[in-house]
């Protein structure tokens, strides 16, 4: 009788365990106003490279996703406050983010750019910036470098919500430049009628300020969702999904 009972409990637990697995659902915020990591569709769905490798990463791990959108800024806050699991939305990391989450293995690695007017005279030279105005995103590596680095010294840094509504200032004259991640800046931007004015003068390396690659954010303690996202990426690395998603979005190598 106790074995019967015994093997009946196993078999309710395996179909337990089967249940809870199909039925996980893992939640990633995202900001989509940086393309093409992360945007809107005209028909309002989500698009990019960050999205269809996060939908692959759930698909990998064999759980649901579900996207929170969320400012940028709010990004950490929110996750800490565990509206979301993770924050999938090219987020760098930098030794000060880790000290408020933790992160996943690297998921590539792009470099910041000064983006300015072509035959601008501006470089990342701070002789050059001295008394210009630098547009730059709320809560990003590049508003925390321009501020550390440029504003003391006389260049007026404006901060914006997002990336996106930097560029109709920056054509309407009332910037000078914008510092950027490259890649969002130039298929975002310069390959658009509105850039075609516009180039990168600069790019930045900084592994403190600005980082060394991209990671997912998670919660610090979060070790079930870190390992499942890390070996989910890992399986993409190892069939071909990684680079299939990546060439796609990029005409260049953005992992290493």
């Amino acid at each position: 009788m106790k074995k019967r009972l015994s093997f009946a409990l196993l078999l309710s637990l395996g179909a337990f365990s089967q249940l809870s697995l199909a039925e996980q659902t893992l939640r990633f915020g995202v900001d989509p106003t940086f393309p093409p990591f992360e945007s809107k569709a005209s028909d309002g769905s989500l698009q990019g490279f960050d999205i269809e490798l996060g939908n692959a990463i759930c698909a990998q791990a064999k759980v649901t996703c579900q996207w929170v959108q969320i400012g940028f800024d709010s990004s950490i806050p929110a996750l800490q406050a565990k509206k979301f699991d993770a924050i999938l939305s090219a987020m760098s990391m930098t030794e000060k983010r880790r000290e408020q989450v933790a992160f996943s293995d690297m998921i590539y690695n792009t470099p910041s750019a000064l983006l300015t007017p072509k035959h601008s005279a501006l470089t990342d030279d701070i002789r050059t910036l001295r008394g210009k105005s630098v547009g730059v995103a709320q809560g990003t590596i590049q508003e925390t470098y321009a501020k550390a680095k440029w504003a003391a010294q006389g260049v007026n840094i404006v901060s914006y919500p997002n990336q996106m509504e930097i560029y109709p200032d920056l054509v309407a004259g009332r910037l000078d430049a914008s510092l950027a991640n490259a890649v969002s800046a130039a298929q975002g931007f310069l390959n658009t009628p509105e850039g075609k004015n516009y180039a990168i003068q600069a790019t930045l390396v900084d592994k403190e300020l600005l980082g060394n690659g991209v990671g997912i954010g998670l919660r610090k303690g979060d070790a079930a969702n870190l390992k499942l996202i890390n070996d989910a990426l890992a399986q993409l690395h190892a069939n071909g999904t990684y680079d299939r998603l990546a060439k796609k979005y990029f005409a260049f190598k953005v992992y290493p």
